[in-house]
């Protein structure tokens, strides 16, 4: 049988399913066609996922048990392919905890609870609200224990890890995507820059700025994570060749917030020349910190 075809046995060994894995599922989110045949697409999509929820796993083993189990908000979460895989290979066999979808797009939020209902995934949840607005919405509890976000785009990152601290997340997971608040930034002051500072030739050509931007957001995003208690850990989630927007950050609440943290971002900012145009986002900073 050719590589890129499985077979429908319930085990297809080139997949490496779990035991009890749903392959309907992955046909209903047209990862596997109806013949149970995979396409070098999908095959990419479901290792970024499957690597990502490796991660997220090992977090929810290490959440503290409890009569109602663990609750997860995945913020953009578009067709919910992250939820759902999270819900088949870990929320279902537990028999407790749920799982908040949160999309803006109406259509995707509808679909999503259709296929829920008939896979009789129960215990998950989709909000048709902004990553941002959803702090204010009654539909979810006070508290989320994980906090992820994947390929959420620009400003939606920022917003999932205020939506994070705000509903005091012990665990969160960004895979940051387009992020371009910055970059526009940098621009509205390039000129003055230059003239200011040689760290203005870092981001002079526009190609440059795009990057410089991109990375410089992900520095203050961990910055800002530390300044509020939490240990973060950056790494690769899958391959290059899979995807150029590879970045992920993970976060883990300690309760130790760093002052120097939030001090150096604080720094970067001014001395990026960004201070008047981004400190606003980072407001928890100016609050009394412990060492």
């Amino acid at each position: 049988m050719p590589k890129h075809k499985l077979s429908i046995d319930p085990k297809p060994l080139d997949l490496d399913l779990r035991p009890g894995q749903s392959l309907e599922l992955l046909k209903e989110l047209h990862i596997l066609t109806r013949e149970g045949k995979l396409n070098q697409d999908s095959r990419r999509k479901l290792k970024q996922v499957y690597h990502l929820f490796q991660f997220i796993e090992k977090l929810l083993k290490e959440l503290p048990a409890s009569d109602t189990g663990p609750t997860l908000a995945d913020h953009g979460a578009g067709k919910s392919y992250l939820g759902f895989i999270i819900y088949d290979l870990f929320f279902k066999a537990l028999g407790r905890g749920t799982i908040y979808g949160i999309e803006t797009r109406s259509e995707l939020v509808e679909s999503s609870k259709a296929l829920a209902q008939k896979l009789g995934f129960d215990r998950m949840r989709f909000l048709n609200v902004s990553v941002a607005d959803s702090t204010q919405s009654t539909d979810l509890p006070e508290q989320i224990d994980v906090v992820t976000a994947l390929h959420a785009c620009d400003t939606a990152t920022d917003d999932a890890i205020a939506f994070g601290l705000q509903k005091k997340a012990r665990f969160m997971v960004l895979v940051p995507c387009c992020q371009a608040e910055l970059a526009r930034a940098l621009n509205q002051n390039k000129a003055l820059n230059l003239q200011r500072t040689p760290l203005a030739e870092l981001w002079r050509h526009p190609l440059h700025t795009r990057e410089i931007g991109s990375q410089l957001t992900n520095v203050l995003r961990c910055l800002y994570l530390e300044s509020q208690g939490y240990q973060v850990t950056v790494t690769e989630l899958v391959g290059w060749e899979h995807s150029m927007k590879n970045e992920l950050i993970l976060a883990k609440y300690i309760g130790q917030k760093k002052r120097a943290s939030g001090e150096r971002l604080q720094a970067l900012l001014q001395e990026f020349g960004v201070e008047a145009l981004m400190g606003g986002r980072y407001t928890l900073i100016a609050q009394p910190q412990a060492v």
